[in-house]
């Protein structure tokens, strides 16, 4: 990409989308394109279309998806997976009949099997059964993996996928109930101690073990894949390491200042057990992650402190 290569992020206002957007902008990119979904409704195939005859982009980062936790991915199955697909096939094919050579697609690590080896190597794709909670979101994302795979070998195209881990950082949704896990606890964490609270309620057994990064370690990355001269293939994106929800509760705990103690409620799902990202390939490239967990959820309850704020005025 050069400096004036015009550069569709698809979803700049969602937490991946805008990460990536920020990272462009502050290398110096200055011809990006971006639509609201009012501008443009990416489900509508004929809509999709125009705009990419008309805008042209030389590059696509395809950040735009239906996301949620466990709660919102097992209660709205048929959104997860008809939106997600819907979205995916109508950029791909409209950046490929607009002669868009390079693209990169977002997936997520849930598009690997529930019970693979640790950690997740690209290669167990499909290997296995999905984890039922998430399944039909996972699906969606394979699909879209397979799409960009598909494409490249039909017709030359440079599409890429990049499967992050568990991602978090400014701009992220702390909804309650339809939230991912770290965002969650955030806000439950925070109203907490606003209640002077003496209990900290998680749902899950404490045990499962999961990867975070912080989301604008992941735009780093997929400019990295985007600049460099990769045309194919899938790539995990995480940090290495992971930690129990046990220990990512208390950290928030700590970061947010809650004295109290934390109780786990073993009636709600726990969701897959494990679920670390190899990242072997990636760094063979020459890319690391950078920010510590710590780090990352002190910078992200600032964001929400001020997300708080916001709402109160």
């Amino acid at each position: 990409m050069t400096k004036n290569s015009k550069i569709y992020v698809a979803g700049h206002r969602g937490m991946v989308g805008s990460a990536i957007l920020r990272r462009l902008q502050s290398a110096g990119y200055i011809n990006l394109v971006t639509r609201t979904h009012a501008e443009l409704d990416l489900i509508d195939q004929a809509a999709v279309s125009g705009f990419m005859q008309k805008e042209m982009p030389d590059y696509i980062f395809l950040a735009a998806a239906k996301v949620g936790g466990i709660q919102a991915n097992n209660t709205y199955r048929a959104d997860f997976i008809y939106q997600n697909m819907m979205v995916q096939a109508n950029i791909v094919q409209a950046a490929y009949r607009a002669g868009v050579e390079r693209l990169l697609f977002l997936g997520s690590s849930c598009i690997y099997p529930r019970d693979c080896p640790q950690p997740i190597r690209e290669e167990y794709l499909l290997s296995g059964p999905l984890e039922q909670t998430n399944e039909p979101y996972a699906i969606a994302k394979i699909a879209g993996v397979k799409l960009c795979e598909s494409y490249n070998r039909q017709y030359g195209t440079a599409y890429v996928s990049a499967m992050p881990t568990n991602l978090y950082g400014p701009n992220d949704h702390y909804d309650l109930n339809n939230s991912h896990v770290l965002p969650a606890l955030i806000r439950k964490t925070y109203e907490a101690k606003q209640r002077a609270d003496t209990q900290l309620v998680v749902w899950g057994s404490g045990k499962p073990r999961r990867e975070f990064m912080y989301v604008d370690d992941m735009a780093d990355a997929c400019v990295f894949l985007m600049e460099s001269k990769v045309r194919d293939g899938l790539f995990n994106v995480g940090l290495g390491t992971d930690v129990t929800i046990r220990e990512l509760a208390l950290t928030i705990m700590e970061v947010a200042g809650f004295t109290g103690d934390v109780i786990f409620d073993a009636s709600k799902p726990d969701g897959t057990p494990r679920k670390l990202l190899s990242v072997d390939l990636l760094k063979a490239l020459g890319w690391e992650a950078k920010t510590d967990l710590r780090t990352g959820i002190e910078r992200t309850y600032r964001d929400y402190l001020e997300t708080v704020s916001h709402a109160d005025r």
